[in-house]
């Protein structure tokens, strides 16, 4: 394990793996550096890259200097980014994949290039409203510490699989997913808006945005209109892929360069 701090002094937990150019990976929604899923990507990606994987501020070993701004989760990947060596690569998934856009409209010299995989952004006012409704009910049973309910009700509002959400208590890594449950009201911050077009349409980084076909058809929605805003994107959508992307179907575009101009 390695530290970075962030700019606020929140001291963020990081692995390097592989060889390669610097890939920084951004989690989605209670992932962590150390979680099953997030372990087997890394050690596909180090195939072709020096992976950064880091635990977002109030996960896994990273700290978590209060009060929580989208703005200091940027300061944290410009703080792995320059333990990196001040350049990177930047692969974000799902809320990952919002700050990945935020860190290339904040830091275009920084960063190379950037992937994202099925930002979650609401697509349009009424799903606005259903999720400032969503969120409320998080925080309700957050505030009652009832992890383990508020954990499954943002997965079902958001879209993923029953089947899924039935499962997760059988797997590893679930008891700390509970335990970063209050972390969802992080990512809700981040996603609750429209996607800022205009503001991302001043992006200089090449981008390539991806969703997946059996993802909701409202993240689909959203990638279109963030392929279309941003001047030096590309939009793909990946053929048999849900949410949780396979890892080994999403390196190649990773490991695409020819993609981005």
């Amino acid at each position: 394990m390695r530290i970075a701090t962030s700019k606020d002094g929140t001291d963020l937990a990081y692995d390097v793996s592989g060889d390669g150019p610097a890939l920084v990976y951004i989690t989605g929604a209670t992932c962590f550096r150390r979680f099953r899923p997030i372990v087997a990507d890394v050690e596909l990606f180090a195939t072709e890259f020096t992976v950064y994987s880091y635990d977002r501020r109030g996960r896994g070993d990273s700290g978590d200097v209060q009060p929580y701004a989208i703005e200091r989760e940027v300061d944290d990947i410009e703080s792995i980014v320059d333990a990196a060596g001040g350049h990177a690569i930047l692969y974000g998934h799902s809320s990952g994949a919002a700050l990945a856009l935020e860190a290339a409209a904040r830091m275009p010299d920084k960063i190379d290039r950037v992937v994202i995989y099925d930002a979650p952004y609401a697509h349009d006012e009424a799903e606005q409203v259903s999720y400032a409704q969503l969120a409320e009910k998080v925080r309700m049973l957050l505030s009652e510490n009832a992890n383990g309910r508020a954990l499954k009700t943002f997965l079902r509002g958001i879209g993923m699989p029953r089947v899924f959400i039935a499962l997760l208590p059988l797997i590893p890594g679930w008891k700390t997913m509970k335990a970063l449950a209050p972390t969802l009201m992080y990512d809700i911050a981040i996603t609750e808006i429209l996607p800022p077009v205009q503001r991302f349409a001043g992006i200089d980084v090449p981008v390539q945005v991806v969703a997946g076909e059996k993802s909701p058809p409202e993240l689909h929605q959203v990638a279109r209109a963030l392929a279309a805003a941003v001047p030096r994107s590309t939009y793909r959508l990946l053929a048999g892929q849900d949410h949780m992307v396979s890892a080994r179907v999403l390196l190649p575009i990773l490991t695409d360069s020819s993609a981005h101009s």
